[in-house]
């Protein structure tokens, strides 16, 4: 069973979106110098629909993408609640991107990638860097309807106004 130890709304894991980022405990990948090694543990609330829809309906239209940060060790139960998402977004007038951040380096075998606009692959390598670093080994994918991937993984490498 999945379950979350906390979530946010941030505006800087899926580029150009409003995120809410729900943090699935049970991580399998345990990789050096993880930021998040308290998600190692299986702990925190179950992450059922019925739960899911709370935050829901709690964010409203406030939010325009749920992604999923974790969840690496029941993928599939990851897209039923990104089928979820998406069908509550629908009745709520108000369409859902998904997304999922894994540290996976590949896609399950049969995994429905297509249930999510955005997915995310690939272990933390402390010597590459995360996602906002060009030597990083992860990459950030858009999910086409048809299953390609456009890797959006630059826009993080994006120079910031400040400096």
């Amino acid at each position: 069973m999945l379950r979350f130890v906390s979530y946010d709304v941030v505006f800087s894991e899926i580029p150009g979106e409003v995120t809410l980022a729900v943090n699935i405990s049970h991580c399998p990948n345990r990789c050096k110098g993880c930021h998040s090694p308290h998600l190692w543990a299986d702990t925190g609330e179950p992450l059922t629909e019925e739960n899911l829809g709370v935050l829901l309906r709690q964010y409203g239209a406030a939010v325009t993408c749920v992604c999923f940060m974790g969840g690496d060790a029941e993928p599939m139960a990851v897209a039923a609640l990104a089928r979820f998402t998406t069908a509550f977004g629908q009745a709520a007038g108000h369409p859902l991107k998904t997304a999922w951040y894994s540290g996976r380096a590949e896609l399950p075998s049969g995994f429905p990638a297509t249930d999510f606009q955005y997915i995310k692959l690939g272990p933390y390598v402390e010597a590459l860097g995360a996602l906002k670093s060009p030597t990083t080994n992860q990459r950030l994918y858009r999910i086409e309807a048809d299953g390609r991937r456009s890797d959006m993984t630059p826009l993080f490498w994006r120079k910031s106004p400040m400096g």
